[in-house]
Order: C-alpha cells, then structure tokens, then sequence
C-alpha cells in the first residue's frame, strides 16, 4: 500500500532533457515512505493499487518542487538608503567612501545574533516557500571572520529545521576584503582556506563558493580557494565573469565545480570548458535588472554547447533583494529570451545538479524525493509568463502536503 496518491493532476515531470515539460496529462502519482513510488497516467494506474491518503488535485499542474540554487538570502539588514542614493545620482565609489556597499551589510551581520539572523531571515525564505520552493542554497559570505561565518550557516541549518525546506549551505568566506586585511587579500586568502575544516568539522558546509572578479579575488586566489575545498571532499562554485572575464568559469570547469553564477561577461573558451566538464550556468536576471545591466550572459553559446542553464534569485540586500523564483523565471524568459521550458528547467532539473542532487531532486521520476508544487495554470509556461501572480495552490514536502502559506 502506498503512503499517499495525488489523483486527477497534469504531470510535468521535466525528466526530458530536449527541452519538453515530460507532460503526463490527467496522471497520478503515488508516494511511499517520502519517495515517489509511481506515476503515469490515471488509467494505467495498477489494478487494485490502494493508498493510506488520496489526494484530488482537481486538474491541478503538478511540477517538481522548485529549487532557489543561489541565495545570500540569511545576513542582517538592508540596503534601501543606497539603492535611493544611486537613483539620486550617487555612484558605486561614493557609496563605498561613505562606508557602504557589502560593508555596510557585513557590520550589521558581524553584530547580529544567530537568533536575530534567523528571525530576519524567515520571513524571505517564506515567501519563497509559498511560490513552490522546496529546496534552498544559502550561502555564508557577510561575516568575513570564522565566527560570524559559522553563525550565519547555523543560522540556514536552522531555517531547515524551523521551515519544511531543504537547505544547501554554501561557504562564501572569499566574498570580499574584509577591512581588517585592508591591503593584504592573500593574507586573507590564506585565512578563508583555514577557516574550511572546522565548518566542515561542524557539518555547516555543503559546497565553497568564490567572488572571482577585479573587485573580489583574483584567478590565482580563487583557485587556492578551490584547492582548499578540494583538500576537505567539498565540491566548489563561483561568482564568475559578472563584470570582467577572469576566466573564473574555466577554472570552475577544470575543477569539476558544481556551477558558475552570473556570467554576463563569459568568453567562448568558458563555454567549451563549461560544456565539456558538465558545470552548470547559474542565471541570476534579479541581479542584472536592479544594477540596470546592458551586457546579458551569452544564452544562445551556451544552448548551443550543451551547458546546462539554471535559474536563481540571487536574493541578497545589495544588488537582488527578491524573494520571488517565478519572477526570476520571468526576468530570465524576458530579458534573455530563454523559453518557459528552459526557465523551468531551470529552476527544477538544473538547479538540482547546481546543488549536486540531480539524483535526488529536481524531476519527477520514481525513487526521487517527493518533493512538488501543485499550481492552479492551464499550461506549464503560465509559470513564466504571469508577472507577481502565485497560482500555487499546495506544497509536497517529502510527500506531506501543505497549503503554500507557511
């Protein structure tokens, strides 16, 4: 007997990989100890096949529950006062001289308790939760010291435990120069890779992540970085070719890295490293619409290599404080002309292997997780195409149905 079925839903499983939804339309799907266990189509479902709970999804769409891959989304504060000041004329350099910019966020999270960054952070990790979201990356990075880095990814192991959300923690400690190791940035290199072991120690990491760019590392310290993480089994990511080329994907790429994230300034050699190493894009349009970007990432080189192409919110106070995965969905169809499909998958299939869990999350396909989202559409793109609408009607945690207001 199976724990729970979902009746009279439309299936779209994104388990194709040509671009298609995998529709399964008036389907059902059955659950056993948080697994799926079946799925197909309502009239093929086994003779006499019987479930504890039965749910009518009442010609609900049902996908893979959605999966936000890049989040700065735990830290203290915000940043509203320099977003008016840069429309009232202010610059970048202006901002940084009057002690803003990721300072300003890193003094508020340095002074911040675990519990204040737990209590600020819930309310952003809910509204993700109510448009699908059933797994989260959450990433470290405004601490800039052991401490206060451990304390914020106590902090997202927390919002697992409080919240039904799966949490991807991710070591960001060579996020920025903090102002303590003003003008020594391989001094603090050589910090950031000591500070790896006891967070491992302390199981708080799951991936390590970089800002490789003139204004963050360089080439060179970033692949200390990697070497670091490599050294500790953790595999890596990175902020890469967001505003120059440092050849930061190919880096990635040479060491087998889960992701390289942004990307508006990636050259064709990073696109043939990417493709053949299997890294996948990270797109992050909340980013690029909130700086008023006019160099978009080269979507049609990496369609047409092969690179898998995920979708994230990039939620964080300084340049993309949403808390919305389906506007990202369609930021990333409107600015950068991916299709629906794509932006779905996007936010599903590779945004799992973004996490390394492609074969735990991110389709729907029997011995996955039962993780999904039931949504009140006439068709899978509806999801990309309506903007600030939510048409989730129901959340599955692990096969737990919920309402999508948590």
């Amino acid at each position: 007997m199976w724990d729970v079925l979902f009746t009279n839903v439309h299936l779209a499983t994104m388990a194709d990989g040509d671009g298609a939804y995998g529709e399964v339309r008036d389907a059902a799907i059955a659950v056993k100890d948080g697994r799926i266990a079946w799925l197909g189509p309502r009239a093929a479902l086994p003779q006499g096949a019987q479930a504890a709970t039965v749910h009518d999804g009442g010609g609900s769409w049902l996908t893979p529950g959605l999966i936000d891959c890049h989040t700065h989304i735990v830290h203290a504060g915000n940043r509203s006062d320099e977003f008016e000041a840069r429309l009232n004329g202010a610059t970048y350099d202006d901002i940084a001289r009057a002690g803003g910019g990721i300072m300003s966020t890193v003094r508020a999270t340095r002074a911040a308790s675990e519990d204040d960054l737990l209590r600020e952070s819930l309310p952003r990790v809910r509204s993700l939760l109510a448009e699908g979201v059933t797994t989260i990356e959450i990433k470290s990075g405004y601490g800039l010291t052991l401490a206060s880095e451990a304390k914020m990814l106590r902090a997202a192991r927390r919002i697992g435990r409080e919240l039904p959300v799966r949490v991807a923690t991710t070591f960001l400690g060579a996020h920025a120069l903090p102002p303590e190791f003003a003008g020594r940035a391989d001094d603090y290199v050589d910090e950031v890779c000591t500070m790896i072991a006891p967070l491992v120690a302390e199981g708080l990491v799951d991936a390590v992540d970089a800002f490789c760019e003139r204004i963050g590392f360089s080439h060179e310290q970033t692949e200390r970085v990697f070497q670091a993480a490599r050294a500790q089994g953790l595999p890596v990511k990175l902020h890469a070719e967001q505003l120059s080329d440092q050849r930061g994907a190919a880096l990635t790429a040479r060491y087998q890295g889960l992701s390289a994230d942004h990307l508006e300034h990636l050259g064709a050699d990073g696109v043939v490293a990417m493709a053949a190493a299997g890294t996948v894009a990270v797109l992050l349009p909340g980013a690029y619409y909130f700086l008023r970007d006019t160099t978009p990432p080269p979507v049609a080189a990496l369609r047409e290599a092969g690179v898998a192409m995920a979708v994230a919110t990039d939620c964080n106070p300084g340049t993309s404080p949403m808390t919305s995965l389906l506007l990202a969905m369609n930021m990333a169809c409107t600015l950068w002309r991916l299709t629906p499909s794509e932006a779905l998958a996007g936010v599903t299939r590779h945004a799992a292997s973004a996490l390394g869990l492609r074969d735990d999350i991110g389709t729907l396909e029997v011995g996955k997780r039962a993780d999904f989202a039931l949504w009140r559409i006439a068709r899978p793109a509806d999801l990309s195409y309506a903007i600030g609408l939510n048409p989730c009607r129901g959340v599955v945690n692990a096969g737990i149905l919920r309402s999508p207001a948590v």
